[in-house]
This record gives C-alpha cells, structure tokens and sequence, in this order.
C-alpha cells in the first residue's frame, strides 16, 4: 500500500511538472528556441551537478554550439533563456519590460537588499534619479585623487617583488586596491585595506563573495531552506559575514548622520550642490554616503536601512568589478611587449618622466590608447560575463515571443568574441576602438557594462578608475610575462582559477 500510495505521488508530481513546463515549452518551439533534453522535476539541473566556476563557459559555448546562440534550458522548475545573440540582446537591454533582474539575484539580497542592482519598479527609478548626481564629472574629478593615491600604495606595495623574476598574482593586490577605493569614495572613510589586508571587513567579502558564486553553481544551495539543512556550517558563516559587514556599514552610516546633523544644528552645514554649480569640484570631496543622507523620497529622509542597501551594492560592485578588469588589462599588457611599449610612450608624453606627480582627470581624458587596450581587455575578459532578467509577462523580443515567468541569461562572454562582430576574436587588438574605426561596433554587441536603461551608473567612474591605476602601473614596472596562463572562471565577476599572473621589473628613466 506504502509504495502504491508513493508511486501515485511520484506520478502526481511530474504529471504537474510536465504540465507546469507545457506552456513555457511551447512558446519556444514556436520562436524556434531549442534547448537540451530536460527529465522530470531537474529539468537540466542534473547538467549543471557536474558542472563548476571553471566550466561554466565550456558548458555555454556546447550548448551554442549544439542549439545556436538562442537556448532554452530549465533549472528546477524555473524556466530560462540564454542568448549570445546581439539582436536579440538589443532587444532585451532596451527594453523597458524587461528590467527585473532574474531570480539568480535574490541570492544577494541578504547581503545587498533592494538597493540599485536589485530592485525594479518605482523604487528602481527613484534610487537611480537619487544616485545619478555622484557621478557628474565634477564629483569624479574629486574621485580621481583618490585613484590616483590608493594606486600609488598599490605600486609600493609591489615594490619588494618587482625582481622580474617572481611571479606576482595581480588579482589580490588589486582587489585590496580597488576596495581602499570604493571605500573611501562610497563611504568616505579610509579602510587601509592595501596596509591591513586581514581587516575583517575586506575578509567578510571575500568570504561572502566567494560562497555566493558557488551558490550560483550549485543549483542545491540556491534556496536559503535547502543550504540551511544540506549546508549548514557554511550557511551560518556566509549570514555571519553579511551581519559583520552590515554592522560596520551601519556604524558608519550613523556616525556620519551624527556629523551631518551636528553640522545643521551649528550652521556649518551647506547643502550639496546642483551639478551646474562650478564651486562642487573645491568643496569637501563628497561620497555617494554624503549625497544618500541629504536625499528624500516624498519629503522624508532616507533611512539607515535604505542607505545601507545602496552602499552595500556599491561596496559589491564597485571593487569587484573594477579588480577583474584592471587585472586582466594588465595580464595582458603583460603578454603583448608591443603594446605595452605604446602604451609607456603614451602615459610619457601625456604624465611626463615624474613617477610621483599626482594625475588629475585632464590626464586621464588624455590616454587614448590606454582606453582602447582597457576596452579591448574589457571584450576578452568582461567582469561580468553574464547578465541576468526575468520577463514577467509575455513580452516579443526580437519577434520572438518569449513567456512569462523566464529567467533571461545574456551570455556577455560569448557575445563579446562572436566573430559575427568582432573578426579574429581571440586576438587582442586594441585598435578596434580606435577613433578611426569608431562607429564600426554594434553597440549592443560590446556590452561589458551593460546597455539600455539597466546600464552600468558607475561605468565612467569605473573607466577612470581602471586609466588611473593601469597608469600608474606601468610608470613604475615594466610588465613582464611570467606564471601560469589563465583560466577564466565564474565567481560573481570574472575570475582566473591559476590567478592573474605576471613578474614586475622596476622602470628606470
């Protein structure tokens, strides 16, 4: 009777599960969109038990090859769509349906809340009309010195291993450099995490940020219920990382409240500029804390919480993204002399023979070459490879009508070495951005920080950031190409499993 009765739920269960897919399905067969055989309740999850980080890309290029640069796939009983398709990835980021972000997300929402990279709606466009502001150029002017400072401790940090013959793996050195930078520019405080790398704060990112990417992976540990009784030990320290970065985020939102409102009460206080005020750029340098507590949503402050949401979202994306792409620009450096001799007689001309003078944002404007190797490095080595929505009602999306209720997967590192739009694609050639050949790239085919209305807030203060410390890089060392090559990987941005290698060897001139 036991096994009857089992038997009858077995059948019961995939009888829904079939018809609960039936409706999805069939909407693909009609766009044409193909995918790999699914068995009941996993869908494809059984495909990805044997997947890691290192093959996540190995496994999306099989499935291009096998069904085109469209694919349908099922994860659980949650329904997805990857593209490397720039049409229908055009479609996808202009679109103002499509702004959700997929449900892959809602693993950071613990750490991030709703803040500016996962909400949508009302609260969406409002936190974006807030934020928007930090990023006028008279403020990243005020950013700039900042690059320039943390990037100089960052090259005298690499002083004692410049030998031109140890190996350095430029990822951790850059990630600590990168977060001294978001820190102070964020928060306005001073983590010295290049001198102090065992800061708890820095150590709860990594810590947060490398579990989260396997959460990615691990179809599993996806639901908070599930990781809570298969993997207890390290739910409890991935919640206990968030609480130990939430309370230092907190204590520093409350502590510049106090200073703001000290600031009110004895009349020192001046409000924060309009973007066409000329002074902005010689007052106080400001941080995107600074503008979130002066700002109201219908005539009432912000509170901690909300503030905190956004800070923590731009802590997250601001150092993680930003080490990848600097990372990998200089590996590559590293690997191309030719390049690398361009790009020194360059920063000569432009910055000049003095190792210590401080580079300001006329400097940096003045790189052109540099900006075309960072963009060539950003199309070989996005720090986001992939980029995730879910279409909440039926939507046609390059006269494909895609189904309620799927998660989109815009495949950005395939898309971005389709040789459809870039000839020769595994090649490094920084040329392709030149400004005679500019026009010649689709822009929805180069989309390392995104397009459309979900585009990246922070890309300019991003590109800065990269210019400046690249930069400042090669005015000290000459890169050289030592260690292991990568092997890229995902973990919530782009990352080499044999790190992001090369030797230093001091210049002299």
């Amino acid at each position: 009777m036991l096994l009857e009765l089992l038997l009858l739920l077995v059948t019961t269960i995939c009888l829904a599960d079939y018809l609960y897919r039936r409706r999805q399905n069939g909407f693909f067969e009609k766009a044409g969109i193909r995918g790999p055989r699914t068995i009941p309740i996993l869908g494809n999850g059984h495909n990805l038990i044997r997947e890691s980080p290192k093959t996540v890309f190995d496994l999306q290029q099989r499935l291009i090859n096998d069904f085109g640069k469209n694919i349908r796939i099922w994860v659980l009983h949650e329904s997805g769509f990857m593209t490397a398709d720039a049409r229908m990835m055009e479609a996808i980021l202009s679109s103002q349906q499509v702004i959700t972000k997929d449900s892959l997300y809602d693993m950071l929402q613990s750490w991030l809340g709703t803040g500016l990279l996962l909400s949508t709606g009302k609260k969406w466009h409002t936190r974006r009309k807030i934020i928007t502001p930090t990023f006028h150029f008279k403020i990243l002017e005020q950013f700039v010195e900042v690059f320039d400072q943390q990037s100089a401790v960052m090259a005298e940090q690499l002083y004692d291993r410049a030998d031109g013959k140890t190996v350095v793996n430029l990822f951790p050195a850059t990630c600590l450099a990168a977060l001294d930078i978001i820190a102070e520019t964020a928060m306005g405080v001073k983590i010295n995490a290049q001198r102090q790398p065992n800061f708890p704060y820095v150590q709860s990112v990594n810590i947060v940020s490398s579990i989260t990417a396997e959460r990615f992976m691990n179809p599993i540990q996806r639901l908070d219920g599930w990781m809570r009784v298969f993997f207890p030990r390290v739910y409890r320290k991935l919640h206990e990382n968030i609480k130990s970065m939430h309370d230092f985020t907190d204590g520093v939102i409350e502590e510049r409240r106090e200073a703001l409102q000290k600031s009110i009460a004895d009349g020192t206080h001046q409000a924060s500029q309009s973007n066409d005020d000329a002074d902005v750029g010689s007052k106080r340098r400001m941080a995107l804390l600074d503008v979130l507590l002066q700002s109201t949503v219908g005539g009432e402050p912000l509170s901690n919480e909300d503030i905190r949401e956004e800070v923590d979202t731009f802590m997250f994306e601001g150092h993680d993204t930003t080490t990848s792409g600097i990372s990998f620009t200089l590996y590559l450096i590293a690997r191309h002399p030719q390049v690398q001799a361009q790009l020194f007689q360059e920063i000569r001309e432009v910055i000049g023979d003095d190792k210590s003078r401080p580079v300001g944002m006329r400097e940096l404007n003045e790189l052109k070459y540099l900006e075309c190797v960072i963009k060539e490095s950003l199309r070989l080595y996005p720090p986001v490879p992939m980029i995730g929505r879910r279409v909440t009602q039926d939507v046609t999306l390059d006269g494909k009508l895609i189904p309620a209720n799927t998660n989109i997967i815009l495949l950005t590192y395939h898309a971005l070495r389709d040789p459809d739009y870039f000839p020769e694609p595994e090649k490094f050639i920084p040329e392709r951005f030149s400004a005679e050949r500019k026009g010649e790239i689709n822009p929805f085919a180069y989309t390392p920080f995104s397009a459309g209305p979900r585009n990246c807030i922070g890309q300019k203060f991003a590109m800065l950031e990269m210019k400046s410390t690249v930069s400042k890089i090669l005015r000290h060392f000459e890169l050289l190409p030592l260690g292991e090559e990568v092997q890229p990987q995902m973990n919530l941005i782009l990352r080499s499993s044999t790190g992001i290698n090369a030797g230093l060897k001091k210049r002299v001139y």
